[in-house]
Formats: structure tokens, C-alpha cells, sequence
């Protein structure tokens, strides 16, 4: 079954829909959206994207990450992906949202207007293995150095969270929300 992303402009209005793989094939902007779930330890819940997936298989990236259906609110897919992959249910806030743009493997490319989710969650995953291989809990600082140090073993859109939006991405952001 075919799966529809919403294309959007730059102000993230709605201009269109397209097949999701089409989509990355034709660099068409379309909305997306990241989560970063934090623990009380300060850590950050990432994980491995299974190797099956079509781009960027086996790459370590944020908690949960996907495409609002048409007619769904970004906040409604950011739960149902999160239970879909993960097994999580837990309070998301909306933190801000940025475009990036970036060629991928196998002719495809990634540009999205993603809107990034923060949340506080305290156990541990139920890993969906068509989505996720593996997940790990990691410290900032020891997430910042493995990106820096080990580049190639992460997403770009993760990476570019990272570096470019701590002081949005944080525990202490979220606690100020």
C-alpha cells in the first residue's frame, strides 16, 4: 500500500500530497517530524534504524522519527509512530521545526520541513524490528563526541539536530516548557 506525505512551503503550509518514496525521489518538500525522549539520568533514548529500511539503514538517529498521514496533525503521527516503533506512550512537547535538504543513497533524498518533539520517558523500549535493530540510552556528551568522532554511524537530520539546536534539544528546554 502506498503511503502519502503532505507537501508543504516553507511556512509549512499544506500545497499537496505524493507517494513517500516518490517524494524522496523527486526532492519534494513534505513535513516530518523528530522525537528526542530523555530519562531522569539525563540521558537520550536513541536508536539504530533496522537494516531493512529504504535510506539509511543501520544508522544510529533520534528516538523516533516519520511523516504525518494526510489529515493528521503532526502531534497525533509524533504519538502513533512513537507507540509504532518503539512501544512508547508518553507526554510530547513541541519544541521547533527546521528544513534540511540532503542527497541520500540509492537516488534518494531527504528534504523536509521536520518539527522536533522533546519528552521524558523512564524505561525502555519495545523495539518494532522492521523499524528499529537496537537502542541504547547515551549521555549528551557522549553523544556529541560519538557524532563527532564516528560521523558516518549517524542520520543526517540527527546530526544536524544535534549541532546546530542543543539549547532546543535539552532536558532542561523541556523542564522549561
Amino acid at each position: 500500500m502506498s503511503e502519502l506525505v503532505i507537501l508543504v512551503d516553507e511556512q509549512d503550509l499544506p500545497i499537496g500530497e505524493m507517494d513517500k518514496l516518490e517524494a524522496h525521489q523527486k526532492n519534494c518538500l513534505h513535513r516530518a517530524f523528530s522525537i528526542l525522549l530523555w530519562n531522569s539520568n539525563r540521558e537520550m533514548l536513541i536508536h539504530q534504524r533496522a537494516d531493512g529500511k529504504y535510506h539509511s539503514a543501520g544508522l544510529w538517529t533520534n528516538t523516533c522519527c516519520s511523516h504525518p498521514r494526510i489529515n493528521e496533525t503532526t502531534l497525533e503521527a509524533a504519538h502513533r509512530r512513537l507507540q509504532e516503533e518503539m512501544g512508547i506512550d508518553t507526554e510530547l512537547k513541541h519544541s521547533f521545526y527546521f528544513i534540511y535538504q540532503v542527497e541520500l543513497e540509492n537516488d534518494l533524498s531527504e528534504h523536509e520541513l521536520d518539527h522536533v518533539f522533546i519528552g521524558k520517558f523512564e524505561s525502555n523500549p519495545m523495539l518494532n524490528s522492521e523499524e528499529a535493530q537496537d537502542y541504547k540510552w547515551i549521555d549528551f556528551d557522549s553523544l556529541k563526541n560519538e557524532i563527532k568522532n564516528h560521523p558516518n554511524d549517524f542520520t543526517f537530520w540527527f546530526k544536524y539536530i544535534i549541532q546546530n539546536f542543543e539549547d532546543k534539544i535539552t532536558l532542561d528546554y523541556y523542564e522549561s516548557l
